[in-house]
């Protein structure tokens, strides 16, 4: 069997390991895959060559079955056993996992109380483990947050989460956390508010994870969490993104609050260059970083010299992080500084770079997108739309928004609809709905018809009611297309394939019919029985659908 060296279990990722199958796997389970492992049913463990780390494994029941665990995510899991979801074969590769790893198989198979105990403990162990500040001294701390500096907050909220340190980290956890620092919070105008709320809760974030500093999070730590931690991490995340962030900072009212604002900005750029990209989601400090730069920045001043500095400060930061610099997001960011300066020939310059693997999400995108079309730059708006269609190839669910965007450019200028034509074009295959659907919404029946035959298309591949534009407005186009997979299915000599044969040999006598050429279809199916006529399975066909006697 297999040495996994690659996956070497710590005391982080032997810890989720426990959490996750105490959460995924029930009591029976376990047992019965414990029983598995002890009677050596699990064949040609090994490690998985592409994707994300996981395992792979012959696992002998009433059958051998295929079995598949994912390492970052033991719901993702797969076996072809009747079970359909976390399995005694996967729990019994788990276990053998573990004993390869020198791990203790008897916890792993009695996950569920292992877990129990870690919290009690942890909960009984939290009394007096840290030294609490007075309820005074947090008063007269908090007395000065209204002309504190950002760093001076930071302190501030170290002290007040104090007592908190050796409580689980869990969901419960933040509350309490964000509970202590605002407990005695004095009145602050909105944006300053705004900006106490985002930096509270960077720093609880931080502290979710012991041990690591907001410049240090990875991207991929979710893999050596706890689930429950894991799930207090993601709602965080949520919260600052989809909520704190998409507030309006009125910045206007309050303009002495900018310096608090870009020393919030320094710590998120410390993090997203140094957090790994995934190649499936937006890493949430480039996210947080973007978001703030879009939505408060950008919309309070237009200021050259904002966006140069960053740039400055940026490229600074290259020299100082070295080897941990993440490049693709160091790109990203500088695209972006020259996109809010307007010269795109050098943020796309950056741009095209940050999307080599593993790349740029097609959020990151479209926001450029979404900018574009707040400030109606209609001509700018169709430059970015052809730049940025080939690089949402292989993300078919962006490009819904993508296809909309086109139409709002086309609606402002109509004269640009041929280079939406050419990029669509240079975009297929993996943008054939989105080519389709406009096709047909612009009425272009022989070019859809043309493209449909040369891409080997046959009617099968379509619902009756996509189809019923052109029947409706051009039927002739559709003889082709039909003729063409009747005879596709004749070569392939089975039941079926003449029975799929007859049903469109039926759609076509309707055809036909609406085009008033019958005496052609009757030449045509007379030619075609005539034909076919030693093929008998198919002439019995014909005659069960009525179309010969």
């Amino acid at each position: 069997m297999e040495k996994l060296n690659d996956y070497t279990l710590d005391d982080n990722r032997w810890n989720w390991l426990i959490q996750n199958v105490a959460y995924c796997f029930d009591d029976l389970t376990l047992k019965r895959g414990f029983q598995y492992y002890k009677q050596r049913r699990v064949r040609t463990m090994r490690s998985n060559e592409f994707g994300p780390p996981g395992l792979k494994a012959i696992v002998e029941g009433r059958e051998d079955y295929v079995v598949s665990v994912d390492l970052t995510d033991l719901r993702l899991g797969r076996c072809n056993c009747p079970v359909g979801g976390p399995c005694k074969h996967m729990a019994a590769l788990l276990m053998c996992y573990a004993e390869q790893q020198n791990r203790s198989v008897n916890m792993l198979a009695n996950a569920k109380a292992a877990v129990i105990r870690t919290v009690q403990d942890s909960g009984s162990d939290s009394g007096g483990a840290s030294r609490r500040p007075t309820k005074q001294q947090l008063k007269q701390l908090a007395k000065q947050l209204g002309s504190a500096t950002v760093t001076q907050w930071r302190e501030y909220f170290a002290t007040a989460v104090a007592p908190l340190a050796q409580s689980v980290r869990n969901s419960q956890y933040v509350e309490k956390a964000l509970a202590a620092i605002t407990e005695y919070q004095p009145e602050l105008g909105p944006a300053a508010t705004l900006l106490f709320q985002l930096n509270s809760r960077l720093y609880v974030l931080e502290t979710l994870i012991p041990g690591t500093g907001i410049s240090s999070l990875p991207q991929g730590y979710g893999s050596s969490l706890g689930y429950y931690t894991q799930i207090a991490v993601s709602d965080l995340q949520e919260y600052i993104g989809e909520h704190l962030l998409e507030q309006d900072l009125p910045l206007n009212s309050e303009p002495d609050q900018f310096t608090r604002l870009m020393d919030t900005v320094a710590l998120l750029r410390q993090a997203m260059l140094t957090e790994t990209r995934g190649r499936r989601d937006e890493p949430p400090f480039s996210l947080f970083y973007s978001l703030v730069w879009d939505n408060w920045i950008a919309y309070y001043t237009a200021e050259p010299e904002v966006y140069l500095n960053e740039i400055s400060l940026l490229r600074q930061a290259e020299a100082e992080l070295g080897a941990a610099l993440s490049k693709n997001s160091w790109r990203l960011a500088q695209g972006r500084m020259y996109f809010y300066l307007e010269d795109d020939l050098a943020a796309w310059e950056f741009l095209q770079l940050a999307a080599e693997q593993p790349g740029i999400q097609p959020g990151e995108w479209m926001d450029f997108i979404e900018i574009i079309i707040a400030d109606e730059e209609w001509d700018r708006l169709v430059d970015w739309l052809v730049r940025i269609g080939p690089q949402l190839n292989k993300h078919y669910y962006s490009l819904k928004r993508y296809s909309e965007c086109w139409e709002e450019a086309l609606s402002h200028l109509p004269e640009e609809e041929p280079r939406m034509w050419s990029t669509l074009t240079e975009m297929l295959p993996f943008s054939r709905d989105l080519y389709d659907e406009k096709l047909l919404g612009r009425g272009k029946w022989q070019e859809w018809m043309d493209y449909q035959i040369s891409s080997g298309a046959a009617p099968s591949d379509f619902r009756v009611r996509d189809l019923q534009p052109l029947e409706k407005h051009a039927p002739e186009l559709l003889l082709p297309f039909y003729h063409q997979a009747v005879e596709r299915f004749v070569i392939e000599k089975n039941r079926d394939s003449y029975k799929a044969a007859v049903k469109l040999l039926k759609r076509l006598a309707k055809l036909y019919k609406k085009i008033k050429r019958e005496e052609r279809w009757e030449l045509f199916l007379s030619s075609f029985t005539a034909k076919h006529s030693r093929l008998r399975a198919l002439q019995e066909e014909l005659r069960k659908g009525n179309l010969i006697s």
